[in-house]
């Protein structure tokens, strides 16, 4: 998709809802299209909105092998619910093994840099994969997650994976998701309900108190400009090329 298409698409979608962006992008990139679900209250309403609409988009999530036993109680909800199936991606096995051998299980606690190769093999090289033969993806980030993430916009580019990303919850509060949520009785990780509004790996993700950032949780012994695990980034900074 050229520079021109894409802002295009960008004005076309301008100040419209989540359902309407969905609608559109699902007839723009056809089957070139998928949903990659962090399991979190966002990609609820997301995957609640794809299957109500009947949507052809298909939703895979990352297993990087070190979930919430909570995350795969979600899985199973979302299957029984709406009855589809999320198909998983791994982390390579020698990949892992490798990388355990020479740094350690918890190698993420010792350096930044070792937490962004954990996640590059637990979960970028797994998502490249994922995206193979894609045009365009979609993700639950919103604006007011955090300070890395204030200036996402719906339609972006996505200069590491050569792809459309498509936001349509960029502009929602967190009271809005949870609205929807109740609203449409969507299944939702229980963890919520637990103190942690944003989720991740077990071993990587705390519950926040009321008055602290929403991803105050993930990697909370790093500085927030760092919290990003790289799926969303490009040198540091997320992508607005679009």
């Amino acid at each position: 998709m050229s520079y021109t298409q894409i802002k295009t698409l960008q004005e076309e979608l301008k100040n419209k809802g989540p359902e309407e962006v969905l609608v559109r992008v699902s007839e723009v990139f056809g089957d070139s299209i998928l949903f990659a679900s962090a399991l979190g209250a966002e990609d609820q309403v997301i995957t609640d909105i794809i299957s109500r609409r009947g949507l052809k988009i298909p939703v895979i999530t990352l297993d990087t092998g070190r979930l919430f036993n909570e995350s795969y109680q979600m899985l199973e909800d979302i299957e029984k619910k709406y009855g589809i199936r999320v198909k998983l991606y791994f982390p390579d096995r020698d990949a892992v093994e490798a990388m355990t051998a020479g740094y350690g299980v918890n190698l993420f606690r010792d350096s930044v840099e070792n937490r962004k190769l954990c996640c590059r093999v637990r979960k970028i090289e797994p998502l490249r994969r994922a995206l193979a033969g894609s045009k365009a993806w979609i993700c639950g980030l919103r604006r007011e997650q955090s300070v890395t993430r204030n200036e996402i916009q719906t339609i972006e580019w996505d200069e590491a994976n050569q792809l459309v990303k498509i936001n349509p919850l960029a502009d929602w509060t967190e009271d809005q998701v949870w609205e929807y949520i109740k609203n449409n009785e969507v299944p939702y990780n229980k963890l919520h309900d637990q103190g942690f509004p944003s989720i991740g790996c077990a071993c990587c993700t705390r519950a926040v108190k009321r008055t602290e950032d929403v991803r105050a949780g993930r990697w909370w012994w790093e500085t927030p400009e760092q919290k990003e695990c790289g799926l969303h980034v490009v040198d540091g900074k997320l992508v607005r090329k679009a």
